[in-house]
């Protein structure tokens, strides 16, 4: 898993391996002041403690060096809990003079976010403040990760050169020594030109080079930092205006619409992110079928070969195929997952290719003699058609399972692909268009590997991936409508042929089934939830508390209830059979968050707050079996409450427990939150709730990057028509069009930057005059 600092996000456990492979990418949020990333490695106890094994640190400095950042292996090094450190501590110092001679006086208000040392999931911290040979301690704040001491502590200047300022927090143990939580230090030029006055991110003790830990291991990571900073919705209101114009506006202005501008000016590396934020984009404004239906009417209007419609990674194939993982995982996750899971626990043997079987394979398992080829052969056909048969069985009876509006972008497309090629021969095409996202670029790659898809919380073992590999190659030349079946280096599959033959006709069927639905979106509709409200998002048994008191000791106030996520409700019984349910309207959900183990002596617990009709915040607590599951259920009852308004800003990462919160101990439980909240998820990019303005942000960027080029082609010399005309086949009217909606995007340009710079000014200043005031 990796940290930053002792917080993060955790990979799935691979067991009992000594070199283990996760392949997993995750998006960590990151403060714009942070210094160093930290990834550790640990083994996983079922029992207590998990042990760390080593880690790596990397700089801002090293991440940056490169623009691509870093693709590399780097060896573990040995964890020095001196080093580990988080946190935040809030300081206001002053320099005085009187007749004794000069004075430090140092205002000591509060810490947060500190790590976490005892086994309760907290700290007993304090402070230690040292100037020259001088030194004085605050009291012992116990049990929490977010003291306020609000203590004034006066130190004397002794003769002798002029002395930094050191803070140190600790954490007091009765048994043992106290353990170290960070420190700040400040030069003497500093206490004398600017004294301390704000929030300031504790450091670990200065020490020497760490050793390189060869003997520990090593781990490839890859790491690139994007860092940005998100305006104000109105800043962007402009630019979303003009995206949503391309949309809908007619077809024939489609090539010169500001639109097309930023699809021609994406490089292929940027469009997997660019096609992300955009499907979002225009899904968090009710548009996401217009515009994949604008997309789809470019790339087929530039398409002479029906062969090659959509198999390049254009913004119109990453578009839609984003758009399915968005809107399309719990449907996915309804066909596919009792099959996946069966595979995964039937463990059965298939092999199909005569260079990879292991015909004493059967020989160890059993006492009989070896199988021949012949006879391997025909068990694995056996069980990949007993396997593939009600895949194909659950797909092609999916059709009233699939959301409403993939449906209606796939009835866009097949209508827009059959215009194109009306011909005959190319009858397939608009099957083939279909099926090349559904069966090429959703079904066959979940099955290929379901951990990243959610179906399945570990990765598969070798034997097992290898028969998902095959499963995979069989469903997707079903997808291909058995077209290129006998062709290639793979003609071990030809046995599986009449299987996939016989499924090319009921897929067929399928598709007409599929486009075959009524409606349409409602332009300018935003879109409430990223899927149907009835649809269940999750299920599953998770222990239950009510913020209430309850008069059984803490942890038995859990209560084991079976849970169900829709996008309307979420709802709770003591069993899924059981009639009585109670639920929580999804709308009313103002934050979703961890809780602190220390709050309830209890690990992988996190709390919904909602709001009721009368204003008032009610907390239920809900625990998790393990960390993933507990990441599984942030991310979907994050993304199901995305649209909600008014979210919370600060939360208690504790709970209210002896008349005072366990996090900050205020004692009153309408006391503001001590700790910022979060909306971003854990479980890769399609699980991220809609967030208009960073998307708009990503556009932003984008744009910036092929300025130049705008102003280069479209902007500076009206004489280049000509030159243009010949390369681009446009006419001079078509060229006027693209030059004012470049001429429009480089005014948006410049609003923005001018919002970034006095948005970034007026930080500056908040900066220098500090939280506590001037």
């Amino acid at each position: 898993m990796f940290r930053r600092h002792l917080t993060g996000k955790r990979t799935a456990t691979v067991w009992r391996s000594l070199g283990p492979f996760w392949g997993e990418e995750y998006t960590v949020h990151l403060p714009l002041d942070f210094q160093q990333l930290a990834f550790y490695v640990l083994d996983e106890d079922t029992v207590g403690h998990d042990d760390i094994i080593g880690k790596i640190s990397l700089s801002r400095e090293a991440i940056t060096a490169d623009p691509r950042g870093i693709d590399s292996w780097i060896n573990l090094s040995r964890v020095d809990p001196d080093a580990e450190v988080q946190g935040e501590i809030c300081l206001s110092v002053q320099m005085l003079e009187d007749g004794r001679g000069r004075c430090l006086r140092c205002h000591v208000l509060q810490a947060r976010d500190l790590a976490p040392r005892d086994i309760s999931g907290t700290s007993d911290p304090f402070a230690r403040v040292f100037w020259g040979s001088q030194s004085l301690e605050t009291s012992t704040i116990k049990k929490t990760r977010f003291p306020h001491w609000d203590e004034v502590l006066e130190l004397r200047e002794m003769p002798g050169a002029p002395s930094p300022l050191r803070v140190e927090l600790w954490d007091w143990d009765m048994v043992g020594k106290n353990d170290f939580l960070g420190m700040v230090e400040f030069s003497p030029k500093t206490l004398q030109q600017k004294p301390p006055n704000g929030w300031f991110r504790l450091l670990p003790f200065p020490r020497a080079e760490e050793d390189s830990g060869r003997n520990l291991g090593a781990l490839r990571v890859k790491v690139r930092l994007i860092e940005d900073r998100v305006l104000p919705s109105q800043c962007y209101q402009p630019l979303v205006e003009l995206l949503m114009e391309s949309v809908l506006g007619p077809a024939e202005e489609d090539t010169a619409s500001p639109l097309a501008l930023l699809e021609e000016l994406t490089l292929g590396d940027c469009r997997q992110d660019l096609a992300t934020k955009l499907v979002k984009l225009f899904l968090g404004r009710g548009l996401a079928g217009p515009f994949l239906d604008y997309l789809t009417r470019r790339e087929v209007a530039r398409t002479m070969d029906p062969n090659t419609l959509f198999r390049s990674n254009s913004l119109a194939s990453k578009s839609m195929e984003q758009f399915m993982k968005l809107v399309g995982m719990p449907y996915l996750h309804e066909v596919l997952k009792p099959m996946i899971s069966r595979v995964f626990e039937e463990k059965k043997y298939m092999e199909l290719d005569p260079c990879k079987m292991d015909l004493g394979r059967t020989r160890r398992i059993s006492f009989k003699g070896a199988p021949s080829e012949e006879q391997m052969r025909e068990t694995s056909l056996g069980l990949l058609t007993g396997y593939l048969g009600p895949i194909v069985d659950a797909i092609v009876g999916s059709v009233g399972r699939c959301p409403p509006a993939m449906r209606l972008a796939f009835k866009q497309l097949h209508r827009r692909v059959k215009e194109r090629f009306p011909k005959p021969e190319h009858q397939d095409v608009k099957y083939l268009a279909i099926s090349g996202f559904l069966f090429l670029r959703f079904f066959a790659p979940a099955i290929l590997t379901p951990k990243l898809f959610d179906l399945r919380d570990q990765h598969a073992d070798p034997q097992t991936s290898r028969s998902l590999l095959l499963l995979a190659k069989a469903v997707q030349s079903i997808g291909n409508l058995g077209q290129q079946l006998g062709q290639g280096k793979e003609l071990w599959m030809a046995p599986l042929h009449p299987f996939l033959l016989q499924s090319v006709s009921r897929v067929r069927d399928f598709l007409d089934r599929l486009v075959d639905v009524d409606g349409d979106e409602e332009a300018g509709v935003p879109a409430r939830a990223l899927f149907p409200p009835s649809a269940i998002v999750r299920e599953g048994y998770l222990l239950k508390r009510k913020e209430e008191p309850a008069g059984l000791a803490t942890r038995f106030a859990f209560k084991k209830r079976y849970v169900w996520l829709s996008g309307e409700t979420l709802s709770f019984s003591k069993s899924p059979e059981w009639q009585t349910r109670h639920s929580i309207p999804v709308s009313h959900i103002r934050a979703v968050e961890r809780v602190d183990e220390g709050a309830f002596q209890l690990p992988h617990v996190m709390q919904v707050v909602t709001q009721d009709g009368a204003g008032a915040l009610h907390t239920t607590y809900l625990q998790c079996k393990n960390v993933n599951e507990l990441n599984q259920w942030l991310s979907a009852l994050r993304k199901a409450s995305a649209p909600n308004p008014d979210k919370l800003a600060t939360c208690h990462p504790g709970a209210f427990r002896s008349a005072r919160w366990t996090c900050c101990l205020q004692a009153e439980r309408s006391a503001a939150g001590c700790s910022r909240t979060h909306s971003a998820v854990t479980l890769g990019d399609w699980s991220d709730p809609l967030d208009p303005d960073a998307e708009a942000q990503t556009v932003y960027r984008q744009l910036l990057l092929g300025r130049d080029q705008l102003r280069l082609k479209l902007l500076e010399d009206s004489n280049m028509d000509t030159a243009l005309e010949a390369d681009t086949g446009a006419c001079p009217e078509v060229l006027a069009r693209q030059r004012a909606a470049a001429a429009r995007l480089l005014e948006v340009l410049a609003d923005l930057d001018r919002a970034h710079e006095e948005f970034q000014q007026q930080e500056r200043e908040k900066v220098a005059l500090g939280p506590l005031g001037p």
